[in-house]
């Protein structure tokens, strides 16, 4: 099938197979390995990208769903990114299976809701599990990019 998408801000046209995963055709063919095949089930959310802009399990759609959408994958996240060094100074990553789920998930929850509460970030990652790291140090680097990007925003208000 004929088939056009915006990949991280990039037009992706071609002949794909609607019915491939999603998951399957950005690691395959797209060579984009951050997202991470870890349950095929929806489950564990180390496959979560932004689908216009909403959070979906990679491994559960089809990539005749997104002809004509916007997608956009932890690759498509700038390297300095507050959220990527939020994980790295708070000591967020292990194994790095859930890294790029958590990282999406999180972009997600503050793209809506730029100074969420502890209890709603838990609630914005609870379909995203982490076996090494734990949870508070993930919690924490939220927390930490929320509140650095307000400051951001504050020096950006008063400047003016």
């Amino acid at each position: 099938m004929q088939m056009a998408l915006r990949l991280n801000g990039v037009t992706v046209a071609g002949e794909f197979d609607p019915a491939q995963r999603l998951l399957d055709f950005l690691r395959l063919q797209r060579g984009l390995t951050g997202s991470k095949e870890g349950c095929g089930e929806g489950e564990c959310g180390a496959c979560s990208v932004l689908l216009d802009g909403e959070l979906v399990n990679s491994c559960l759609v089809l990539l005749g769903q997104v002809q004509g959408r916007a997608l956009v994958t932890i690759e498509g996240m700038a390297p300095d990114h507050p959220l990527l060094r939020a994980f790295a100074a708070s000591g967020a990553t292990q194994c790095g299976i859930c890294t790029p789920g958590m990282v999406i998930a999180a972009h997600a929850l503050l793209a809506r809701n730029a100074q969420p509460t502890l209890d709603e970030v838990r609630e914005a990652l609870a379909g995203n599990l982490c076996r090494c790291t734990g949870y508070t140090r993930i919690y924490e680097a939220v927390l930490a990019a929320a509140a650095a990007a307000g400051e951001s925003r504050d020096s950006r208000t008063s400047a003016r």
